[in-house]
C-alpha cells in the first residue's frame, strides 16, 4: 500500500502542485520568521555584549537623568548623588584599574534645512572622557579630535555623514530649549545598538554634558573597570563598601547587566517571532482548506481505483494509511522546499533592511537552529496530514462495489444534516458569545467567539453558497447568456468544494475587514474626542515626549497675537499612606485653562482652577471616592506635603484623566529642573500659518519641538493608524496567497475532472471564447461567495472588537468605510479572474474528439 501510495504521489503530481505550494509557503513563512528572529537576536546579543566588555562594576542613580526629564519618576531628589567624590572614592579602590563617570540623555542633531536626523528617540547624548593620550577609549575617533570645552562637539561618523558634516562644521543642537550652536571637532565610532540601529551620538566635553542633563560635579552612572586577576564580585563588594546606604545607589556588575540585556533581547525576539508566527498560522490553516479538497478532489476522481483496491482485499484502514502517506510525502517534500525558501527570505529580508531600507541592524551569520529545521519540517508534515484525515476517511468508505459506477459518490442526507446541526451550533456559541464579551468588553471572549463564530460559518457554507450564488447568477445570464448560467450552475454543482475553496478567501477578508473597520473607527473617535476636547488652536511639546523647557512657555507667552497660554506640567505625588500608591496631578495655568481645554463640568464651577483648588475627572473620582468638597491630602516631589479640595468633578479628556491643579499650587513643589508635557496656545486669529511660524521661531528652532494644530494630530493619528494597518494587510498577504492558490487549484481539477463535460459542450457549439467565460465566471462567483461572506464576518467581529475598546476610547462607534469595504469585493472578484486565467485557457483548449472518447 505505501508503493501504491508512492506511485500516487507521483502519478498525480501536477494535480498536487498547488497544495505543495499552499504548504511550502507557510512553512517558508515559518522558517523564515524563525531564521529571522534567531539571526537578529543573536546579532543584537553579540552588539550588546561589546558594551559591556571592559566594564566590571556599574554604578547607577536611576533617579538622575531620569528625573530632569521625568519629575513624576519614583524617587526624587534634587540631582544624582553619584558625584566626582563617589567616582575617586571608588577609583582609589586596589582592585579598581578606571573608574569612569557616565552624563547621558538626549540631543537632536539638525541637519542644514533644519530638520532632526535621527528618529527622536535614539537622539543620545554623552559625556566624551579623554584619557592621557587625549582619546576616550569608549568612542574610537575616526576624524578630529574630541571635544574639550563648551562650545564643543563630536558627532558619530554615520550622523555627520547623514547631516553632511566635516570637522570644523557649525552643528545646530538642541536638548529641550532652543537650538546651540557647536562647532564639529570629531567624529567617532560606537558599539551602541542604539546608535547603530540608526539613532545619533551627540559627544560633549563632560563639564557641559552635566551642565546640560544634570548639575556640575555629578554623574549618571559610574562604569568600574577591573585589575587584571580581580574578580567582578569582589570587586562589587568592595564598591559597595565606601559607598553610603542613604544615597540608595545601585551597584551591578557587568555580566549581571549583560545578561539582563540579553534576556531583554531574547524577550523582544520572541515576542516579534510569536506575532509572525500567529501569521504565518493563519497562511497554514488558510492551506488546510486547500489541502483537504485537493485530496477529496482526488479521492473522488480515484472512485474506482480505490473500490477495486477494497475488492481485491485492502481494509478501510490500508485506504486510510495510503492516503495519509501520500498527504505526508506531499508535507515532507513541501516542508523541505519551505525550509529552503525561509531561509532564503531570511537573508534576503536582512540583505534589504541593511541596504535600501536603511534600517541599519547589526551584522551577524545567519542562525539555522536545529530546533528550526525540525520545526518547520513537522509543522508542514502535521498540518498536510491533519488537512488529509476526513478525506482518507471517506476513501475507506468506498464500497468495493463502486468499482461498477463512475463519478464521486455524493454525500448522504444525514451528513450534510450532521454537518448543518454542527455549524449552526458553532456559529449560535459564537454570536452569543460575541454579544456577551462585547457587553462585558472582554477581549479573551471576542476572540474565542469570533473563533467560534467562523467555524461555524465555515462548516454552514455548503448550506449558505447556493443562496448567495444564487444573488449573482441572474445578472451574469443576462450579460453573458448560457456561460453564465453554466459557470452558476457549476459552482453550485458541489457545495462542499466550492465552501472548502471560497472559506480560504473568506479567512483573509475577513481579518482584513475587521482591521479595516476597527482602524477606521478608531481614527474617526479619535479625530472628534480631540475636536471636543480641545480648544487650543496648537499644542508645542517634545516630539520624543520628553519633558519641555519651561524657557520655552516663556518665549511662546511674548509672541505678538497669542492670547492665552497653558504649559502642562504633570507630576506624580502621593495621595494615600502607601509610599507606592501615586497619582498623577497636572498643574496648569489656572486663569486661561477653561479657555484652551473643553472642560465638561459634572459637578462644582470651572472656576475652581482659579480658586486655588483640584478638579479631578469623574472616573479618577470614582475610582478613589471622592466628591465635591472632598479634601485631598497630597504628598508632592518635594516631599512636601498639602491639601487640595475638589472644586469641580469633569469627564475625563483624550489627554488627561486624573486631578488636575493650578500651577501656582503646584509650581512650588515641584522639582526645579523638571520640564513640561506641552504648552497649549491659543490666538487671536485662530490657527494661521503665521502664528505657527512664530511658535516655532520661540523654540529657538529645535528640530525635536513639534507645532501641531488639530489638522496636524488628526493626520499624524491617521498616519499611525494606517501605518499600522498597512502592516497586517503585509503580513496577512501571504495568506491572500495561499488562497488564490486554492482557487487556481480547485478550478485546474474541475476542468480536468470535467473534461468529457467540456469537450461535449464545445461538441454542440459552444465555442473557446465562451468555454474560458463560463470557467472565469464560476472562478469569480466562487471568490465573490467568499468575499461577501468574509466582508458580513468581519463586520460583525469588528462590532464586537469596537465595543470592546469603548471604555478606553470614549464615545467610539462602528464606522464601515464603505469604499474600503466595495474595494475588498472588487480585490475578491479580480482574484477569482486571476485565478482563473490558467484554467480557462486550459479548458478552451480541450481537444474535442480525444475527450469525448476518452473514458
Amino acid at each position: 500500500m505505501y508503493r501504491t501510495a508512492l506511485r500516487n504521489v507521483l502519478a498525480h503530481k501536477a494535480r498536487l502542485l498547488m497544495t505543495t505550494l499552499a504548504v511550502l509557503l507557510g512553512t517558508a513563512f515559518v522558517a523564515g520568521t524563525l531564521v529571522f528572529t534567531d539571526t537578529l537576536a543573536a546579532a543584537w546579543r553579540s552588539q550588546s555584549a561589546k558594551s559591556y566588555t571592559d566594564i566590571a562594576v556599574t554604578l547607577s542613580d536611576n533617579g538622575a537623568s531620569a528625573n530632569r526629564y521625568d519629575p513624576g519618576g519614583s524617587k526624587v531628589r534634587a540631582g544624582s548623588t553619584l558625584t566626582e567624590d563617589t567616582r575617586k572614592a571608588v577609583a582609589a579602590l586596589p582592585g579598581t584599574a578606571a573608574a569612569r563617570g557616565v552624563v547621558s540623555g538626549f540631543a537632536g542633531i539638525a541637519d542644514h534645512k533644519g530638520a532632526l536626523i535621527g528618529d527622536g528617540f535614539s537622539t543620545t547624548g554623552t559625556n566624551y572622557v579623554p584619557g592621557p593620550d587625549g582619546n576616550d577609549p569608549r568612542y574610537p575617533l575616526v576624524d578630529g579630535r574630541g571635544p574639550r570645552a563648551a562650545g564643543e562637539i563630536a558627532l558619530d561618523a554615520r550622523t555627520a555623514e547623514k547631516g553632511g558634516f566635516k570637522v570644523g562644521d557649525t552643528v545646530r543642537v538642541a536638548v529641550n530649549g532652543p537650538v546651540m550652536e557647536l562647532k564639529l571637532t570629531g567624529t567617532l565610532n560606537t558599539n551602541d545598538p542604539r546608535i547603530r540601529a540608526g539613532g545619533s551620538l551627540a559627544a560633549f566635553d563632560t563639564a557641559t554634558a552635566q551642565q546640560l542633563y544634570l548639575s556640575p560635579g555629578q554623574y549618571s552612572e559610574i562604569d568600574v573597570k577591573g585589575r587584571p586577576g580581580t574578580e567582578d564580585t569582589a570587586l562589587l563588594a568592595a564598591v559597595k563598601q565606601v559607598l553610603n546606604p542613604a544615597d540608595n545607589l545601585e551597584a551591578r556588575t557587568g555580566r549581571d547587566l549583560a545578561a539582563e540585556q540579553e534576556q531583554k533581547i531574547d524577550k523582544a525576539s520572541s515576542s516579534m517571532s510569536n506575532v509572525l508566527l500567529i501569521f504565518a498560522g493563519i497562511s497554514l490553516f488558510v492551506g488546510i482548506f486547500i489541502i483537504a479538497n485537493t485530496f477529496t478532489m482526488l479521492i473522488a476522481q480515484r472512485t474506482k481505483e480505490l473500490a477495486l483496491l477494497r475488492a481485491v482485499g485492502a481494509s478501510r484502514k490500508q485506504i486510510t494509511l495510503s492516503v495519509l502517506a501520500e498527504a505526508l510525502l506531499v508535507g515532507l517534500s513541501a516542508s523541505a522546499g519551505g525550509l529552503i525558501a525561509g531561509i532564503g527570505i531570511a537573508s534576503g529580508l536582512q540583505a534589504l533592511l541593511n541596504g535600501p531600507w536603511e534600517a541599519n541592524l547589526p551584522d551577524g551569520p545567519l542562525v539555522v537552529a536545529p530546533g528550526t529545521v525540525i520545526g518547520s519540517l513537522a509543522v508542514g508534515a502535521v498540518v498536510t496530514v491533519l488537512a488529509a484525515l476526513l478525506p482518507s476517511l471517506r476513501a475507506a468508505r468506498i464500497a468495493p462495489v463502486a468499482a461498477m459506477s463512475s463519478g464521486e459518490q455524493p454525500a448522504t442526507q444525514k451528513s450534510l444534516l450532521v454537518r448543518n446541526i454542527i455549524g449552526l451550533l458553532f456559529a449560535a456559541a459564537g454570536a452569543a458569545g460575541l454579544v456577551a464579551g462585547a457587553a462585558a468588553r472582554s477581549v479573551n471572549l471576542v476572540g474565542l467567539a469570533s473563533a467560534a463564530l467562523m467555524i461555524g460559518v465555515f462548516v454552514l457554507t455548503p448550506l449558505l453558497s447556493r443562496p448567495v450564488i444564487a444573488l449573482f447568477a441572474p445578472l451574469l445570464h443576462r450579460l453573458y447568456g448560457t456561460p453564465g448560467k453554466l459557470a452558476r450552475e457549476n459552482a453550485v454543482r458541489n457545495p462542499r468544494r466550492t465552501a472548502a475553496t471560497a472559506s480560504a478567501l473568506t479567512i483573509g477578508v475577513t481579518l482584513i475587514t475587521t482591521l479595516t473597520v476597527v482602524g477606521a473607527s478608531v481614527n474617526k473617535a479619535s479625530d472628534e474626542a480631540f475636536a471636543a476636547d480641545l480648544k487650543a488652536d496648537y499644542a508645542v511639546a517634545m516630539s520624543n515626549y520628553s519633558m519641555l523647557s519651561p524657557e520655552v512657555a516663556a518665549e511662546i507667552a511674548k509672541i505678538p497675537g497669542v492670547t492665552a497660554t497653558s504649559a502642562e506640567r504633570t507630576v506624580k505625588v502621593r495621595s494615600g499612606a502607601d509610599p507606592d500608591d501615586r497619582s498623577l496631578l497636572t498643574a496648569v495655568d489656572g486663569a486661561t485653562y477653561d479657555r484652551l481645554v473643553e472642560l465638561k463640568v459634572t459637578a462644582g464651577s470651572a472656576d475652581a482652577l482659579k480658586q486655588g483648588k483640584l478638579i479631578a475627572t469623574t472616573g479618577y473620582a470614582d475610582r478613589n471616592h471622592l466628591e465635591l468638597g472632598s479634601t485631598l491630602d497630597v504628598t508632592y516631589p518635594d516631599r512636601s506635603r498639602g491639601s487640595l479640595t475638589v472644586g469641580a468633578l469633569v469627564e475625563g479628556t483624550s489627554g488627561v484623566d486624573g486631578l488636575i491643579a493650578p500651577e501656582h499650587v503646584v509650581g512650588p513643589h515641584a522639582a526645579p529642573w523638571s520640564g513640561l508635557q506641552k504648552v497649549l496656545v491659543k490666538g487671536a486669529d485662530g490657527a494661521t500659518p503665521a502664528l505657527k511660524q512664530a511658535l516655532r521661531d520661540a523654540s529657538g528652532g529645535n528640530p525635536l519641538i513639534t507645532v501641531k494644530g488639530e489638522k496636524d494630530i488628526k493626520a499624524e493619528n491617521s498616519r499611525n493608524v494606517t501605518a499600522v494597518l498597512n502592516v497586517m494587510y503585509g503580513l496577512l498577504g501571504m495568506s491572500v496567497i495561499v488562497a488564490i492558490l486554492g482557487v487556481v487549484n480547485t478550478m485546474a481539477m474541475s476542468v480536468f475532472e470535467r473534461r468529457r463535460e467540456i469537450g461535449m459542450l464545445r461538441a454542440i457549439g459552444l465555442d473557446r471564447r465562451g468555454i474560458g467565460r463560463m470557467v472565469r465566471l464560476e472562478s469569480l462567483m466562487i471568490a465573490l461567495f467568499g468575499g461577501v461572506v468574509g466582508v458580513l464576518l468581519g463586520i460583525v467581529t469588528a462590532w464586537a472588537a469596537v465595543r470592546t475598546i469603548s471604555g478606553a476610547l470614549k464615545n467610539i462607534t462602528l464606522v464601515v468605510p464603505p469604499v474600503q469595504t466595495g474595494l475588498l469585493l472588487v480585490a475578491a472578484a479580480e482574484i477569482g479572474l486571476l485565478a482563473a486565467l490558467w484554467p480557462a485557457r486550459r479548458a478552451a483548449r480541450t481537444d474535442i474528439l480525444g475527450t469525448i472518447k476518452s473514458e
